[in-house]
């Protein structure tokens, strides 16, 4: 009764794949519910060192820490949304200027394409009637779509903060929990599986924090070098939109080029915003990606482009925004159980970063060199989930276990 059932690797590789198509469409069809949850969770790894802070250092009650660190939470968000509210207030004066210089640069694409191309004004003038014939009724429809997902945003908006402290306020009932779906034995290996996903995902989301803020900087500075308006701004936005990976950095840098507009129509302006995006892309993926926002647990990029256009396909920019997450906690748990540790392998990126070459060092990218394994290793104390056998203290000697060894988890 107790001999597990041993499958054929067909049957295997048939029930992952099948469990995989199960939870995207699980996924697909709740997102609106599962979204801002999951957002909720990685808020609320992140927010847990301030309530421990506060609780060990400021001796606050646990409910009391865990108000405190949402509301600082949503001060933080309210003051940027007050902060770009008035600069956007600002710049939406400046309409007027941004829709001559556009009628600017048209005319000059326009002169240009009569001279080179031999297509007169008016022939220009019909194609762009062909291009947009349908274009009211499309507007109408963008209108529409995003009025409701500005509604759901605004929904989300509301619901996370209430999720977040509710996580953070039953941590320790959702821990028993998962304590109870598993025999005692396996209770070290659940602990090391949770120390490293709360690891995983704090290094990754504070590490996006100081990539956006740095981003930001050298966007803001760069702008102001060559005299855009509204720089500080565009350079918070850029930092903002760049946390959708790859097409973030795309809309920021059209964004920018429009908002030039509200200053002067030179056509150096906008060179200088192409240049200053692309030298801050470049800082970026070169030297703050790898080194900042890098967490415990590497992903190849072959799997993190994958996953974030699965998560885009299914739940638009938050899915994108979850995907690399998602990929490195189920990573953790795919490396730390046997039946599933190739899954694990395949998502790892396991080739080595440079190699020396006449004391320089460059990068490697040779799949049979070898590499070191990075295992993350902890003094702190296996959780022991106990229960009595006395019914009236059980809960409260399970609890009290639990509460001993919460700050591992």
């Amino acid at each position: 009764m107790n001999d597990l059932l041993k499958f054929p690797f067909y049957a295997k590789l048939t029930l992952v794949l099948l469990s995989l198509i199960a939870i995207i469409f699980i996924f697909y069809i709740g997102q609106d519910i599962l979204v801002p949850i999951m957002m909720s969770f990685l808020f609320a790894i992140l927010l847990y060192p301030i309530v421990q802070f506060l609780k060990s250092k400021l001796y606050f009650p646990h409910v009391l820490a865990v108000m405190q660190a949402v509301l600082l939470f949503v001060l933080l968000f309210l003051g940027l949304f007050v902060f770009l509210s008035f600069q956007i207030s600002d710049f939406a004066d400046d309409f007027d200027k941004i829709e001559r210089n556009i009628t600017i640069h048209i005319s000059n694409i326009q002169r240009f394409l009569s001279e080179h191309f031999n297509l007169s004004s008016w022939e220009q003038k019909q194609y762009l009637d062909t291009a947009t014939e349908d274009s009211m009724e499309k507007g109408k429809e963008i209108i529409g779509t995003t009025l409701m997902s500005f509604t759901d945003t605004l929904l989300n908006l509301t619901l996370i903060p209430i999720y977040t402290f509710l996580i953070l306020l039953y941590r320790t009932h959702f821990l028993l929990f998962l304590s109870k779906l598993f025999k005692k034995e396996n209770h070290e290996q659940l602990k090391n599986i949770l120390t490293n996903i709360r690891v995983a995902i704090n290094s990754y989301i504070v590490g996006l924090i100081i990539e956006t803020i740095l981003v930001s900087v050298m966007t803001t500075v760069g702008f102001i070098i060559i005299g855009v308006k509204y720089a500080v701004l565009l350079g918070v936005v850029t930092g903002i939109l760049n946390l959708i990976p790859y097409i973030g950095i795309l809309f920021a840098g059209i964004l920018s080029i429009i908002a030039s507009l509200t200053g002067s129509p030179d056509l150096s302006i906008i060179i200088g915003i192409i240049v200053v995006t692309i030298f801050v892309q470049l800082i970026d993926n070169n030297i703050l990606v790898p080194i900042i926002v890098s967490s415990k647990v590497e992903i190849n990029a072959f799997i993190s482009i994958i996953g974030i256009i699965i998560g885009g396909a299914i739940a638009g920019i938050a899915g994108m925004f979850l995907a690399l997450p998602i990929i490195a906690v189920l990573k953790v748990i795919f490396d730390r159980i046997e039946s599933l540790e190739p899954w694990g392998y395949l998502m790892g990126d396991h080739l080595p970063k440079t190699y020396t070459w006449h004391s320089i060092k460059l990068p490697l990218f040779d799949s049979d060199a070898s590499s070191k394994k990075t295992i993350i290793k902890t003094d702190l104390i296996v959780p022991v989930f106990t229960e009595t056998t006395t019914e009236n203290n059980t809960e409260n000697k399970a609890e009290t276990d639990l509460n001993k060894t919460s700050e591992s988890i």
